[in-house]
């Protein structure tokens, strides 16, 4: 019969056998956009970024010749 070369803790063990799986995302809508979004993450809502609501990067305008 085999031998493991080092023991495994309890801890170690019992994370392997847990059944408890992550949740689905918290989603939240934006007040200003109404974009639905995951919370702590930046969105794009017509090529702008938006994170808390807030414009973080403006969309670059195509300039037509």
């Amino acid at each position: 019969m085999a031998h493991p070369k080092s023991k495994i803790s309890k801890q170690r063990k019992r994370k392997r056998r847990t059944h408890y799986k992550a949740a689905t995302p918290q989603l939240a809508t934006c007040p200003n956009t109404g974009e639905i979004h995951m919370y702590h993450r930046a969105y794009f809502v017509d090529g702008n970024m938006f994170y808390k609501g807030r414009m973080v990067i403006q969309a670059e305008e195509e300039i037509e010749e």
